[in-house]
């Protein structure tokens, strides 16, 4: 954190208000289900408590228990104690709101900590009515705060209609501006039908993307968000999955999975050519920071020269001059070199220009329609936006010249909290401003960071976002100029 200044201090010092692209609220279960009982019914409030269940149930295993079934450590003490002021605020928005100046926060974008489970409760019956109760009781909570925070509602993406009938629901009924959209939907491998083991079912599963190789075509969800002016926002971890299944360890699961789960749909996105079909539309992926999103950026250049139209045609076997590599051989190999590959007709493997895994088009990049470098800042650069919690350093590479045709990533200024890993809600906005204080950024590049990426994500899809909130006027200013998309030369 500043060693200088406070939270309150830091935001008097600029021109600019700064936005939090995704606090966290801390839902007192007890409560909220009762509250969804009454709202929509049993199923709803006692699916939600069931859905709560997940991580004291993981605890309450033993370690070898946890090897036995595959169930990794989860966190314990994750709420605050010490610091029982911050425990308080993050579960009662009001006090929340009314400590917005002392955070040095202007407006807020609030999602779920019970409610980010949610979208992946398997029975479809009981999915869909804990997320109407719990959308419906969270609306309630932040009804009169609406000048200075807003609530993202949870929009479940099992099949595109369920998607659409919430999306529908949340923006008609309840006047969400927000979408929490769940991704990493699993689907169960048709070979493991009968394998019914608890252990098996759940492994035995692939996760879905949307964009890329998906059960179902859901350019209608996309479709549906671009009439009602939601930008999809995702919000899924990757913490039990795979390489992040520890038995013991918790801080091993958990570095790095929000990354990995936002790194797995934002491919699938662009590599399925949603950014090319739907160019207005923005995403964001929260909580991974954007060192990953500048990797990914520069990997898919990168793999677009060798696995694009032309690199792949490059490759292709039936160009290999067989002549010319037998007269290598002859040279520098030796007699059962020369004769196993004579009697291969000078193919060093048998069929390889035929084994290309069954698909019709080659390309890898097709659905992109990429033809030249500024598609790249068109479908990738520009709609794609990343949350990045305050103290992390590789912020930085947001901003740097080290991005591939000087690209400036969306960072967006995400406090996380309400959560365990802000000790304290002062620190955030200081350890943000660190990267001015040290030159690593410039002002003009925070004041993206903090405030007009935020707006211009939620923005773009609706131009009257801010409307009636604090930041109504700067935000609009955002939104009529154009941001600067590469670096100056």
């Amino acid at each position: 954190m500043s060693a200088h200044r406070s939270a309150a201090e830091v935001r008097a010092g600029l021109k600019h208000p700064i936005v939090d692209g995704d606090g966290h609220w801390v839902e007192y279960v007890p409560v909220f289900a009762e509250r969804m009982r009454k709202v929509a019914g049993d199923k709803a409030a006692d699916g939600f408590i069931a859905s709560q269940r997940r991580i004291p149930d993981a605890l309450s295993l033993s370690v070898a228990e946890r090897v036995q079934r595959g169930v990794g450590m989860e966190g314990y003490w994750t709420r605050q104690s010490t610091n029982t002021r911050d425990r308080a605020t993050a579960m009662m928005p009001r006090m929340l709101y009314d400590r917005l100046d002392e955070l040095g926060i202007d407006f807020g974008i609030v999602y779920p900590t019970a409610g980010l489970s949610i979208p992946r409760i398997p029975d479809g019956e009981t999915r869909r009515a804990v997320i109407r109760g719990f959308n419906i009781v969270t609306a309630d909570y932040f009804a009169k705060l609406s000048d200075r925070l807003t609530p993202a509602a949870v929009i479940p993406m099992h099949d595109p209609d369920e998607a659409i009938a919430e999306l529908d629901f949340v923006t008609k009924q309840l006047g969400a501006k927000v979408g929490m959209f769940g991704s990493s939907i699993a689907r169960r491998i048709p070979a493991a039908a009968g394998m019914d083991h608890p252990t098996v079912a759940r492994f035995a599963v692939t996760y879905d993307q949307f964009g890329l190789d998906s059960a179902y075509d859901y350019d209608p969800v996309w479709q549906k968000c671009r009439e009602l002016g939601i930008a999809p926002t995702f919000h899924t971890g990757g913490r039990s999955f795979g390489l992040r299944n520890s038995a013991t360890n918790f801080t091993f699961n958990h570095i790095g999975h929000f990354a990995a789960a936002g790194h797995a749909v934002a491919k699938a996105l662009f590599l399925g050519g949603v950014t090319r079909r739907f160019p207005e539309l923005r995403f964001a992926f929260l909580e991974g920071g954007v060192g990953w999103g500048c990797q990914l950026f520069a990997d898919l250049i990168e793999h677009w020269e060798r696995r694009g139209a032309a690199g792949i045609a490059y490759m292709d076997p039936k160009k290999l001059d067989r002549a010319l590599l037998r007269s290598y051989v002859e040279t520098y190999g030796d007699a059962d070199f020369a004769a196993e590959l004579a009697r291969r007709d000078g193919w060093p493997s048998l069929a390889e220009d035929q084994l290309t895994g069954g698909v019709s088009v080659l390309d890898d990049f097709a659905a992109c329609s990429i033809s030249r470098k500024e598609d790249w800042v068109e479908l990738y650069a520009k709609p794609f936006y990343f949350g990045c919690e305050a103290d992390d350093r590789m912020n930085v590479t947001a901003f740097g010249r080290a991005n591939p045709f000087g690209a400036r990533i969306n960072a967006i200024f995400s406090s996380d909290i309400g959560h365990f890993d802000v000790p304290n809600m002062l620190h955030p906005v200081p350890e943000a401003y660190e990267l001015v204080e040290d030159g690593l950024i410039t002002p003009e590049d925070f004041r993206d960071f903090a405030f007009a990426n935020a707006v211009r994500l939620w923005g773009t899809q609706n131009p009257r976002f801010f409307d009636g909130t604090v930041v109504a006027a700067a935000a609009a200013e955002v939104l009529n100029s154009a941001p600067t998309r590469v670096a100056a030369e």
